[in-house]
C-alpha cells in the first residue's frame, strides 16, 4: 500500500512446464516516480489511489471509455470502468483490476504497462464494494467464505459476478480473463484466483496482502509496525456516507521529525485517544485482537488457495517494505495446495510496486546494471497474459524468475528455493564474530541495554514520511546502527569466495532479559571492502568503502515464541529460545565482502516499542515501558546463530 495523493476530502471506508519469461517496457516511468515523490504523505497502493486526472491522452486516442454499474448477486453494484480499442482487431481478452483506492483515476497506464495497451486488451477497472463509487460497505481484507449460499458474497463471488457479467456484456470479448493487482489490489487478485469462473484464465498477484499479523504491512511476528500502520490507517478506510470520488486530507504531523512524533506521542493506548480516536473503526478493531485469533486467521487467503484453476503468477520484490512476505507465502500456498497448477514466482530488485512506478535500474544507492522493470514487463509479465489469454507462445518458462543482487543477474530455477541449496549455519561468536563450522568463542554471551523511552532507530534521517514509502530503508547503510550501544555486532572475515545465499533465513537466539517481554530484531548485512570505489556520478555522496547494506531484518516478539496464538512472558533471566525466520532472499556476498549481523530490541517508529514488562501492548500505560538488559547466549547447547540456504 503506497503513499500516493490525496486531493479532497473523505475516503470510503503444477506444474506448468518449464516457463521462459519476458516484460514490459519502456513507460512515461521516471515521470511517475517524480509524481509518486510529490505525494507521499497519505498511504494507498500503486496504480489505484492515483490522482484524479484526466486519461493520458494517448489513451484518449486509442481506446474508448464506458462506465457501468455491474450488479452483484445480493443487488449492490459496483462501479467499473472499461476501456475498449478504438482500432480492435477481431475479439480481445479482459483484464480486470479491482481496487478499493478508486478507479477512476489515472497516472501512468490503464493496465500494467503501456506495452499491454498495445498488445490490445480489454481493460476493467473496478471500485471494490463500499470504496468510492460503488454500493455497499467496505471491510478490510473480506474474510473469505467458502460456503456461500444464496445470495451471501465475499470478494471472490464479486469477482465472478463481475467477470460473467462482463463475458455476457462487453462487446468485443474472446471470452478470456485476466486479473491483476499490486499490494491491496494483490489480494483481491488472489481472491479472483477464489472465485471459480470458467472465464477467468490468469491471474498475477503482485505484492499481494496476504495476512495482516504474521507478515505484510501492520504486524511482523505480531509485532505492529508502527509508522505504516498509523499512515495508512489516518486516511484509508475511512467511513463515508455514500458512494463518492472524494478522498482523504493526508494527516498533518506538525513535525518534520516522525521518529520525535511517536516517541512523544507515548503509549499505543494515548495515540489512539489523542490521534485516531473515532477516525478509524479497523484502528480500534485491530488492537482488540492483540494475538492470532480467529478475526486475524480469517483475513488471510492462504489456507483456502485449492482447488485453483488459472494460471498463476506471482510478483514480488526483494526490498519490499510492506509485502515481500506477502509474495512468499502466497507462492508457497498455491504451491503446496494445488501440485497440478501452472504456478510462478517472479521476484526482482524493487521497492513496493516499483515495477509498475519506474524502470528498475536502482534503489537507493543500489544500481542494478539494467533496467530491470522494462525487462519483467517485456520477458515476463506480457508473455504470461498472452499465452493464458490469447493462445500465443508455447507457455513454457522457468517457474522461478528471481534477480540476483550482489551479482546482479537474473537467474531461472525449476523451483522456489533452488534445488541444490545447503542449510549452513553462521554462529554468533566472541568478540564480535561471525563463525561457520569451527563455532570458535561459543562459550558465555553478550549484552546490551534497552531502554524502550530511547529505542533506536530505524532509519539514519528524519522524516514523517510512511516507513513503507521510505524505499531505501531496506537497503540502507546501517553503519548509524552499528555504532550503537544498544545494538550487537556480529561480523566474518573478509570472504575468500563468493557467498550466494537463497531462500529464507532463519534466526535462533538464546536470549534472556531482565524485564518479562522483549523485542528481538536481527539484521543480516552485507559489508563492503574498504576500497570500494564511489560510483560515478554520486549526486547524494554516497561513501561506499565500509558500507554496511541491510539485506534482511525482522522483528520477533518474544512473547510469540511459543505461537501466535497466544503470548507468554519472559522469565526473568532465565535464557529462552526464540526463533524466526527472515523473509527469502537471492543474494551474492561478493568475495572481500564480508557477513554481517545485527542484534537489536528497538526499530523505531517503524516497529512499535515494546515496554519489555509482559502487559498487553494496546492498552500499557508509561509506567510499563522499562528499562533491561538483554543477553545474547552463545554456550554449547545456547548456540545464537543465522542459518543460511548456501547455492552452490
Amino acid at each position: 500500500m503506497l503513499h500516493l495523493p490525496q486531493f479532497e476530502s473523505w475516503s470510503l471506508p503444477r506444474r506448468a512446464p518449464s516457463h521462459r519469461l519476458g516484460a514490459v517496457t519502456a513507460r512515461a516511468l521516471h515521470l511517475a516516480v517524480a509524481l509518486f515523490a510529490l505525494l507521499l504523505t497519505v498511504a494507498v497502493a500503486p496504480g489505484t489511489a492515483r490522482a484524479q486526472m484526466d486519461e493520458p491522452a494517448r489513451v484518449k486516442a486509442t481506446y474508448d471509455r464506458t462506465d457501468v454499474m455491474i450488479p452483484m448477486r445480493d443487488g449492490v453494484r459496483l462501479f467499473t470502468t472499461l476501456y475498449t480499442p478504438k482500432d480492435a482487431k477481431g475479439p480481445l481478452p479482459i483484464l480486470l483490476m479491482r481496487t478499493p483506492y478508486g478507479s477512476d483515476t489515472y497516472l501512468i497506464s490503464i493496465g500494467p504497462s503501456v506495452d499491454f495497451e498495445k498488445a490490445g486488451y480489454i481493460f476493467a477497472l473496478q471500485d471494490v464494494r463500499g470504496t468510492y463509487q460503488s454500493e455497499g460497505d467496505f471491510v478490510n481484507v473480506r474474510p473469505y467464505n467458502p460456503r456461500k449460499q444464496g445470495n451471501e458474497f465475499d470478494e471472490a463471488s464479486d469477482t465472478y459476478d463481475t467477470i460473467d457479467w462482463m463475458v455476457k456484456h462487453v462487446a468485443g470479448n474472446n471470452g478470456n480473463v485476466g486479473v491483476w493487482g499490486i499490494s491491496y489490489l494483490g489480494f483481491y487478485a488472489t481472491m479472483a484466483a477464489l472465485s471459480g469462473h470458467p472465464a477467468l484464465k490468469a491471474v498475477s498477484p503482485q505484492a499481494p496482502v496476504s495476512d495482516w499479523f504474521l507478515g505484510d504491512d501492520f504486524h511482523h511476528n505480531g509485532a505492529l509496525f508502527l509508522g505504516d500502520a498509523f499512515s495508512f490507517l489516518s486516511t484509508f478506510g475511512l467511513p463515508r456516507p455514500v458512494p463518492t470520488r472524494a478522498r482523504a486530507k493526508p494527516y498533518v504531523y506538525g513535525t518534520p521529525d516522525g521518529y520525535r512524533f511517536f516517541l512523544e506521542a507515548g503509549p499505543l493506548a494515548d495515540i489512539s485517544a489523542a490521534k485516531m480516536a473515532n477516525r478509524n473503526p479497523f484502528w480500534t478493531e485491530m488492537f482488540a485482537h492483540p494475538t492470532y485469533d480467529a478475526f486475524w486467521k480469517a483475513r488471510t487467503p492462504l489456507p483456502h488457495l485449492t482447488q485453483v484453476k488459472p494460471a498463476i503468477l506471482t510478483v514480488g520484490s526483494w526490498f519490499d517494505a510492506e509485502n515481500v512476505w506477502g509474495a512468499v507465502h502466497t507462492y508457497r500456498a498455491f504451491e503446496k495446495q494445488n501440485p497440478r497448477l501452472s504456478n510462478a514466482i517472479v521476484m526482482g530488485p524493487w521497492y513496493h510496486g516499483q515495477w509498475w512506478f519506474d524502470d528498475g535500474a536502482q534503489l537507493g544507492e543500489q544500481r542494478w546494471g539494467a533496467k530491470t522493470s522494462e525487462y519483467y514487463s517485456r520477458e515476463i509479465l506480457l508473455p504470461f497474459f498472452e499465452h493464458y489469454l490469447k493462445g500465443t507462445g508455447d507457455g513454457r518458462y522457468a517457474e522461478a524468475q528471481v534477480f540476483e543482487t550482489g551479482s546482479n543477474r537474473w537467474r531461472a530455477f525449476d523451483q522456489w528455493p533452488p534445488a541444490g541449496v545447503a542449510r549452513e549455519s553462521l554462529y554468533l561468536s566472541a568478540q564480535g564474530t561471525l563463525s561457520a563450522g569451527q563455532r570458535n568463542g561459543l562459550s558465555g554471551f553478550d549484552q546490551y541495554y534497552s531502554d524502550p523511552n530511547k529505542p533506536a532507530p530505524y532509519l539514519d534521517k528524519v522524516t514523517t514520511r510512511r516507513p513503507g514509502t521510505e524505499h531505501q530503508y531496506m537497503v540502507e547503510d546501517q553503519r548509524f546502527a552499528s555504532t550503537r550501544p544498544d545494538v550487537l555486532v556480529y561480523q566474518t572475515p573478509p570472504l575468500e569466495h563468493d557467498l550466494t545465499i537463497a531462500g529464507p533465513i532463519t534466526a535462533t537466539l538464546y536470549a534472556s532479559t531482565t524485564g518479562t517481554d522483549a523485542d528481538f530484531i536481527v539484521k543480516v548485512i552485507d559489508v563492503y571492502p574498504h576500497n570500494t570505489p564511489d560510483p560515478t556520478p554520486n549526486p547524494t555522496q554516497v561513501v561506499l568503502g565500509g558500507y554496511q547494506q541491510l539485506l534482511r531484518g525482522e522483528v520477533m516478539p518474544a512473547r510469540f515464541r511459543k505461537g501466535f496464538e497466544k503470548g507468554v512472558a519472559m522469565v526473568p533471566n532465565q535464557v529462552e529460545k526464540v526463533e524466526f525466520e527472515l523473509p527469502d532472499v537471492l543474494h551474492t556476498f561478493k568475495a572481500g565482502h564480508r557477513v554481517m549481523v545485527q542484534v537489536q530490541s528497538s526499530w523505531f517508529p517503524l516497529v512499535d516499542r515494546n515496554p519489555q514488562t509482559f502487559v498487553d501492548i494496546y492498552r500499557a500505560t508509561a509506567s510499563d515501558y522499562r528499562p533491561a538488559w538483554m543477553r545474547i547466549h552463545r554456550a554449547p547447547g545456547r548456540e545464537s546463530r543465522i542459518t543460511l540456504g548456501v547455492l552452490r
